[in-house]
């Protein structure tokens, strides 16, 4: 059985993030293994079809005092203006990067490019041992360790272990720490799309009957698109032509970017609020979408999973034990705030703006225009939007 400090279940960008941010912070000092059950295919980058992830002005601080931006910024397409609005109604509101004195409210990323970045800077450091594709079946944990077996009947054992392996997480299941759910009746039907006019920088959030499209700038003139719909309109916008998807889409969105010219590859999946009360138990810890999976309105998820990320990394580095008691209870307690705080936000903007009530349609809308116009109403969004939150 080989021995680690450190193990990680899920190596994806959660738990890539932590195992180099847990070498960083250690200098080096702590072995560290990562178990990820998904490989690339040739190293192929899928191209217009890459699924891509909006990062706060807070992440990419974060990012940058692990030492990882510079290579993800390279890839990165900066967001220089929200825009918000209802459709069919008078509210709306903008937040320019110029507004909160910033190059940028944040970036988009493309999985596939963090993927190839993280994958080669892992290999370069030696205290990380990748193993890949593989995934955790069994864990067992004593006193003072605990232990996995994976996939192929290899066993593992170290001082923590973390869950970073998604919302349906192997290792919570197997420590029989179960979540609560809370389905939103909507599905996210994501694609990337092409628009005629230059995005330059802008994102949208649009709200509309059925849920919110959201639409992030990518390189070149795509777009990101995550679509909130009902079930059961789902299956007619995945089969229907490309050409009547487009012409849906532009119905719902409007003309803001001209003419929406290409779509790529739709998939879709349910939108289903996941949250585990307990997110860390002894010798584990929970981090990213296997502590908590958010809807993506707003796009706060990934963004309040690297927030868990960088806390824990911190309180397994401090003077403790490693794994101890008092490292663990300091990080629940560090995350209990911000996660409820995120959490109750998006759900309520959710119930908010995903139904056509005359008195609650009056009231956001009401609200929005207040919010453009008044910069102490606009802060405490502009502050969760960028990410700018004690942790």
């Amino acid at each position: 059985m080989k021995s680690f400090d450190v193990i990680i279940a899920g190596g994806a960008m959660a738990g890539g993030t932590l195992a180099l941010a847990l070498n960083q912070l250690s200098q080096q000092s702590l072995s560290i293994a990562v178990i990820e059950a998904y490989q690339p295919k040739g190293g192929a980058h899928p191209g217009f079809d890459s699924r891509a992830i909006a990062l706060s002005y807070g992440t990419v601080n974060t990012l940058k005092r692990f030492g990882l931006w510079d290579d993800l910024h390279a890839v990165a397409t900066p967001i220089t203006h929200i825009h918000v609005s209802d459709r069919s109604h008078f509210g709306m509101t903008d937040i320019d990067h110029k507004e909160a004195n910033l190059d940028a409210l944040g970036y988009v990323i493309e999985l596939a490019d963090v993927g190839q970045i993280y994958q080669t800077k892992i290999s370069q450091c030696e205290q990380i041992t990748q193993y890949c594709p593989l995934s955790v079946t069994e864990v067992a944990r004593d006193q003072e360790s605990v232990s996995v077996t994976l996939s192929d009947g290899s066993q593992l054992q170290s001082k923590m272990l973390v869950a970073a392996d998604g919302a349906l997480s192997t290792c919570c299941e197997q420590l029989g720490l179960g979540f609560d759910e809370h389905d939103f009746g909507q599905h996210a039907v994501i694609a990337n799309v092409e628009v005629a006019q230059p995005h330059e920088g802008r994102a949208f959030e649009r709200f509309t009957t059925h849920g919110p499209v959201a639409l992030l700038p990518m390189s070149g003139q795509r777009m990101s698109l995550v679509w909130c719909q009902p079930p059961h309109q789902v299956d007619a916008l995945l089969n229907c032509s490309d050409e009547q998807f487009l012409e849906q889409l532009q119905q719902a969105f409007g003309w803001r970017l001209g003419k929406m010219i290409r779509v790529g590859q739709r998939a879709s999946y349910p939108l289903v609020l996941r949250t585990r009360s307990q997110v860390v138990s002894h010798r584990f810890a929970i981090v990213g979408n296997a502590a908590q999976t958010l809807h993506p309105i707003a796009g706060q998820g990934f963004n309040l999973g690297i927030r868990d990320v960088a806390s824990l990394a911190e309180e397994l580095t401090h003077g403790d034990a490693l794994g101890s008691y008092q490292q663990l209870t300091r990080y629940k307690t560090r995350r209990e705030h911000d996660r409820q705080m995120t959490i109750g936000l998006t759900s309520s903007l959710v119930h908010l703006f995903s139904n056509d009530l005359p008195t609650l349609s009056a009231g956001r809308n009401v609200g929005l225009a207040l919010m453009d116009n008044c910069a102490q109403l606009k802060a405490p969004l502009l502050k969760r939007t960028l990410g700018i939150v004690n942790r």
